[in-house]
């Protein structure tokens, strides 16, 4: 069995749902540890009471040491600092031997096994951003991406958890200073700084915005792992923003299609549950300003206005 484990709050309640569900029916040799990171989320997942699921609340989770930086962070910062500390939670509280991190974002398209599989006796995973060179953002953002980790309870993994668990606490914030950006510019120099670390080598994991344009996700020689949906975005009940680099009709037919059609499946079910509130992230309309028309321009001449109707999407 397979352990994962993933965080989001009632923001991200949809894409989490689809996340989960997607992993489901890829397999059922694996446990999902879901944190909650606000009560509206964690009362809507205790009352769905999901299969191979244990919900973790942020009073269950948080110790004194995330909440005595928790007010110089903002929320999305806060999520970032706390990703080495939920590996760790989930690993010494349930006494795993080993433990994925899972982005609330992902979409599988087939099962992870082969991934994890992939490192052998290696103690740590990484994933790499593999950008499209137009893209490539690896200066500032990271060579590898804290999407899909995988951490084992040995000396070697933990090692790097609790080192990498420390630098988050000391500093961890939505820009670019000192070589630092987020959680995730830490783990550029991990394959010197750490023994036992495995950089993912199959293709089909960490497929994502960044880098698809490389990819023939049609043919049956790729096999596709899972999809990373950033910066996906509901701007509207009937209105998607897929991000800001370019996606061909094909792969978004192939990848954005069955994804919409299942948060909007899940917007459905919750809503049955709880009608009072909005569990999508609908970002909503900004107010206008003056250069919105030649930011659009530029996006559209660049081919990366990436703004749909529902309807467009799902459509045959």
């Amino acid at each position: 069995m397979y352990n994962y484990c993933t965080l989001f709050d009632s923001n991200y309640l949809t894409r989490g749902l689809a996340m989960y569900e997607s992993l489901k029916l890829q397999t059922t040799a694996f446990h999902l540890y879901i944190f909650a990171f606000d009560n509206k989320a964690y009362k809507l997942l205790t009352k769905l009471n999901l299969e191979f699921v244990t919900v973790i609340s942020l009073e269950q989770f948080e110790d004194e040491k995330l909440l005595a930086i928790k007010h110089t962070r903002g929320a999305g910062e806060y999520c970032w600092t706390c990703t080495p500390s939920t590996i760790k939670y989930c690993i010494e509280t349930f006494k795993l031997d080993e433990c994925t991190y899972l982005d609330a974002d992902l979409y599988f398209f087939g099962d992870p096994a082969i991934l994890i599989e992939e490192m052998g006796d290696k103690s740590i995973l990484l994933t790499e951003h593999r950008y499209t060179p137009a893209y490539d953002q690896s200066s500032t953002s990271g060579i590898y991406c804290v999407q899909f980790m995988t951490f084992k309870n040995t000396y070697d993994g933990m090692k790097a958890l609790n080192w990498w668990r420390e630098a988050c606490i000391d500093w961890c914030f939505a820009h670019f200073e000192d070589g630092k950006f987020g959680d995730q510019k830490y783990l550029d120099d991990w394959t010197d700084r750490f023994e036992g670390v495995h950089v993912l080598q199959h293709l089909g994991g960490g497929v994502a915005p960044w880098n698809v344009q490389q990819y023939d996700l049609s043919s049956s020689r790729f096999e596709l792992i899972f999809y990373h949906f950033h910066n996906f975005k509901f701007i509207t009940k009937d209105k998607v923003e897929l991000g800001l680099y370019f996606l061909n009709k094909k792969n978004i037919y192939l990848l954005y299609k069955p994804y919409v059609i299942h948060l909007q499946q899940m917007s459905q079910m919750i809503q049955s549950l709880d009608s009072s509130s909005c569990y999508s992230g609908i970002s909503g309309k900004k107010p206008f300003h003056w250069k919105d028309p030649i930011r659009v321009l530029k996006r559209k001449m660049k081919r990366i206005y990436n703004v749909y109707d529902t309807d467009f999407i799902t459509k045959e």
